[in-house]
C-alpha cells in the first residue's frame, strides 16, 4: 500500500522519450539476413505449383522456403489450427503467405520475390457472411463456411413478445476495423547452441513458443521467445505473424534472420475487428420494462478462425447489455469468408454488441415516451439480478449509481443553474 496515491516514473518512459528503446525492427545482429514474404494477390485459389529455383539463384539469396520446408504441422491458430504458416494447397484470402525469401539484403530479398512463379487455379470467392452461410455457397472449407455457433436460451421468448406492449426490431451492421498500431509486425531470430530464439513484437509469447516448437518439430525447451518492447497491439499481436517463419529461417540457415512488415503488408496480413450483422428484436411492457430479447449475430471471421469462436461467445453473452431481461433467445454464428481474417481487438465481441443493445434502448425509450436515462435506470442490473446465462449477481453491481452520478454531472455541466430539460 506504500505506492497507492503516489506518482511514479514509468520504468520505460525515459528511454522511449529519448529514442533509446529498441523495438523489434531496431534489433540488428552481426551476419544478419533479411527475409521477405511472397503473398497471394487473389482471395481464393488452388495452388498448383510454386517454382522457386530462379529466385534461389538470384544474387544475394541464401534460401527460399515453401510449405514443403516446414518440418511438422504447417499450421497455427489460438483456438483452431486452421491457418497455414505457408500455403501449400489452397489460398483463402489476399495476403496469404506462399513463400519466404531469405537474402543478404532487404533489397535482394524483395527483388527475388518477383522471380517466384506461382501457378494457380482460381476459385470463386465469397465476401458476404450471410451469403457464405447458405448451403449452396462457395465452400471455403470442406465442412462448410459456418465455423461455430453459440446459443443462449432463457425463459419463454414467444410468450414475452405476445405480452409486449412495445416491440422494437432492427438490423445493425458494424464495420471491419484495422488496429493501425504504430509499429508493424517485426522480429529477429537466431540459433543459440541447440536453441532457437525469436525476439519479436508480440502479446502472446507463450503461445508463440508452442507454435514455433510444434511447426519445427522441436522440444518446447529448445525454443525461446523474447517479447520486445511492443509498439502498439490492441489484440492484433496475439496471433502468429513473423514468429514461425523467422524461427524456420534461422533454424535452417543457422544465421540471424530479421523480418519486418511494411505498413501495406501489415494492413494486408494482420487480423481485424470482426464485422457483425445483428438482427435484434426487443419486447417491453407498457411501462418500458424489458420482457424479452430475440437476436441473431452473424460475425464475419474472414479466412481463418483466430479468436472467432471466443468473439461470438462474448458477443452473445453481452448482447442483453447491463440490463435485466427475463426471456432471451440469441443465436450467434462465426462464418468463414474470403475476407481478411478477423481476430482479437479491444473487447472483441462486446463493442459490437453494445452498439446494438444501446441503440435498441434509445429507440425503445422513444417509443414508450421515457428518457434514455429513465429506461436504463428501470432495467439496469442490480445486486440479485440474474443474467441471460443464469448467473446470479450477488454483489458489486454498480450501474445504477454510475448512471445517476453521470447524469447528475452532465446536468450540472449543461445546465449549471440547475435547470432540467
Amino acid at each position: 500500500m506504500s505506492v497507492v496515491g503516489r506518482s511514479f516514473r514509468r520504468k520505460d518512459a525515459v528511454d522511449k522519450v529519448l529514442g533509446r528503446t529498441l523495438f523489434s525492427a531496431d534489433i540488428k545482429m552481426h551476419g544478419m539476413l533479411e527475409a521477405k514474404i511472397l503473398r497471394s494477390q487473389v482471395p481464393h485459389a488452388l495452388v498448383k505449383k510454386i517454382e522457386t529455383q530462379t529466385a534461389q539463384d538470384f544474387p544475394g539469396v541464401v534460401a527460399v522456403f515453401t510449405a514443403e520446408d516446414i518440418p511438422a504441422s504447417n499450421s497455427h491458430g489460438i483456438i483452431i489450427k486452421d491457418e497455414p504458416v505457408l500455403v501449400k494447397d489452397k489460398i483463402r484470402k489476399i495476403g496469404d503467405p506462399l513463400a519466404l525469401v531469405v537474402a543478404e539484403t532487404e533489397e535482394s530479398a524483395s527483388q527475388a520475390l518477383e522471380a517466384i512463379k506461382v501457378e494457380l487455379e482460381l476459385l470463386p470467392a465469397v465476401f458476404d457472411p450471410e451469403i457464405a452461410m447458405k448451403p449452396d455457397s462457395v465452400a471455403i472449407y470442406p465442412n462448410g463456411n459456418i465455423l461455430e455457433r453459440r446459443k443462449i436460451r432463457k425463459g419463454d421468448v414467444v410468450e414475452a413478445f405476445k405480452q409486449a406492449e412495445f416491440v422494437v426490431e432492427n438490423k445493425y451492421c458494424t464495420q471491419m476495423a484495422e488496429h493501425a498500431y504504430i509499429e508493424p509486425e517485426a522480429g529477429i531470430a537466431y540459433v543459440d547452441g541447440e536453441n532457437v530464439v525469436v525476439h519479436v513484437s508480440t502479446q502472446n509469447p507463450h503461445f508463440d513458443r508452442k507454435e514455433v516448437a510444434r511447426n519445427l518439430s522441436l522440444p518446447l525447451n529448445k525454443v525461446r521467445i523474447i517479447q520486445a518492447p511492443t509498439g502498439g497491439a490492441f489484440g492484433g499481436k496475439l496471433d502468429i505473424s513473423v514468429q514461425v517463419l523467422l524461427a524456420l529461417a534461422a533454424f535452417k540457415t543457422k544465421r540471424p534472420v530479421r523480418l519486418v512488415y511494411s505498413r501495406k503488408e501489415s494492413i494486408l496480413a494482420s487480423t481485424k475487428r470482426h464485422p457483425f450483422v445483428i438482427y435484434y428484436k426487443t419486447a417491453a411492457d407498457q411501462y418500458g420494462r424489458l420482457l424479452g430479447i430475440e437476436a441473431t449475430i452473424i460475425a464475419d471471421g474472414g479466412a481463418y478462425a483466430s479468436y472467432g469462436p471466443a468473439t461470438i461467445t462474448r458477443a452473445a453473452v453481452h448482447l442483453t447489455g447491463p440490463y435485466e431481461v427475463p426471456n432471451v433467445k440469441i443465436d450467434a454464428y462465426i462464418v468463414y469468408t474470403n475476407n481478411p481474417t478477423a481476430g482479437a481487438m479491444r473487447g472483441f465481441g462486446a463493442p459490437q454488441a453494445a452498439f446494438a443493445y444501446e441503440q435498441q434502448m434509445d429507440l425503445l425509450a422513444e417509443r414508450v415516451g421515457m428518457s434514455p436515462f429513465e429506461i436504463r435506470m428501470l432495467n439496469a442490473l442490480k445486486n440479485g439480478s440474474v443474467t441471460a446465462t443464469d448467473q446470479v449477481l450477488n454483489s458489486g453491481v454498480g450501474i445504477s449509481q454510475t448512471l445517476e452520478q453521470a447524469y447528475a454531472t452532465a446536468q450540472q455541466i449543461i445546465f449549471p443553474g440547475g435547470l432540467r430539460p
